[in-house]
């Protein structure tokens, strides 16, 4: 009975041990986590890095969730994509649009796109990338002083590629304006001073004969590493200051419903009278709630993909276009009166809606209203601005 009794004793001793021990580790890991934060909740799954294809085109994992809204146009992506995109800032790039640049490279991976008359009745485009991947782009052409307006609302140093630029002492002189702006040889891309690997021409890619103007091309990746590598750019300044510091970024909404879409609906006009080749018809689809693009009457495609371009916003914007009078000759230098306000088309959902734009100074954002004055929502997608005289008749059927 005594050695009953000792070992009922022992027993009690052990659980009481136990119990004690249990309840000063859990407390000891309860401080240590709030304290260190060494909790379950500080365990994060890395993110994956995107895969390259053979032409340095960059992959990312279709199958990941699109939750992350893109700052430029609100189109959503992964997670995964975010994590890139936040490691670099604005890319503008000038790619031009004469008859034998097309098909161009590029154009549709661009998050917003500004197109104007460059000289002659010739338009050419100022894309602007930041959440995708563009691989090859091009053919690049030269600066005009009113993309730089635009494309200096992207933070205080966009990036900005082209091959030289207007320079003929006057309003019309880009590379001086660049240098005024404190671009030069920092966040100022130009090929005259880079050049390959991150510039090349490749007289083969269209397929057939071009003059030499028409075959510069850099890519994306490119570019966004020479600037990080060489001029110390990336999401931040030299000064540690991010890009997006007193960026205003647009408004976004859910598209129209499917059956509430009309059917048809295109959109038409010219930018310069006599040069049809340059005429633009955006057509919308219902299917996908986009307007793909003609232009001189034929499908405009990107040679990337050889898709149709299309896009879910396009703003006509009417600004005043004057010749520079810079003694260039032919006096092609244009200009256009991208600061003050104006009145602007929007397309979207199929309907059009009438608008106005106004644009304070050279870096403001460019803000776009219906007559109401309330903030036009885009839809999430590409925003395709064009540039025209107030003069210009828009067909709308």
């Amino acid at each position: 009975m005594k050695d009953l009794k000792s070992k009922n004793t022992m027993n009690v001793k052990l659980v009481v041990i136990a119990i004690v021990t249990y309840v000063a580790s859990a407390l000891v890991s309860f401080i240590l986590f709030n304290t260190f934060g060494l909790g379950i909740s500080s365990v994060t799954t890395p993110i994956a890095q995107p895969k390259k294809t053979a032409g340095g085109k960059l992959l990312f994992d279709p199958s990941l969730p699109r939750t992350e809204p893109c700052p430029l146009n609100g189109a959503l992506y992964s997670k995964q994509q975010k994590a890139w995109w936040e490691k670099h800032g604005p890319l503008g790039i000038m790619i031009e649009n004469h008859l034998e640049s097309r098909p161009q490279s590029g154009v549709s991976n661009a998050d917003i796109i500004y197109e104007a008359i460059a000289e002659g009745g010739i338009t050419r485009f100022l894309a602007v990338y930041y959440c995708q991947d563009a691989e090859t782009v091009g053919p690049v052409r030269s600066a005009r002083t009113y993309f730089i307006d635009f494309l200096s609302e992207y933070g205080a140093f966009p990036l900005y590629a082209h091959v030289g630029g207007a320079n003929t002492s006057g309003p019309a002189n880009a590379l001086g304006q660049i240098n005024d702006y404190g671009w030069g040889g920092y966040n100022d891309l130009n090929q005259f001073s880079i050049g390959f690997p991150v510039f090349l021409r490749d007289y083969d890619r269209l397929g057939r004969t071009v003059a030499t103007e028409h075959t510069v091309y850099s890519s994306t990746t490119k570019l966004w590493e020479y600037a990080k590598e060489k001029r110390d750019l990336t999401n931040k300044d030299s000064e540690g200051e991010e890009w997006n510091e007193g960026f205003t970024a647009y408004t976004f909404k859910d598209e129209a419903a499917a059956s509430v879409r009309p059917a048809s609906q295109s959109v038409s006009y010219e930018f310069w009278d006599g040069h049809s080749e340059y005429s633009v018809t955006w057509t919308y689809d219902k299917v996908t709630n986009s307007y793909k693009r003609s232009n001189g009457g034929a499908s405009h495609t990107d040679l990337n993909t050889k898709q149709q371009l299309a896009s879910k916003n396009v703003v006509v914007l009417f600004m005043k276009e004057s010749r520079a009078n810079d003694g260039y000759e032919g006096n092609l230098h244009m200009l256009y009166g991208t600061k003050g306000t104006g009145n602007a088309k929007i397309f979207m959902d199929g309907e059009e809606i009438e608008g106005t734009w106004s644009k304070k100074n050279r870096t403001a954002h460019l803000f776009i209203k219906d007559k109401r004055g309330n903030d036009i929502e885009f839809n999430r997608g590409q925003i395709w601005f064009s540039i025209v005289s107030p003069t210009t008749d828009i067909t709308v059927k």
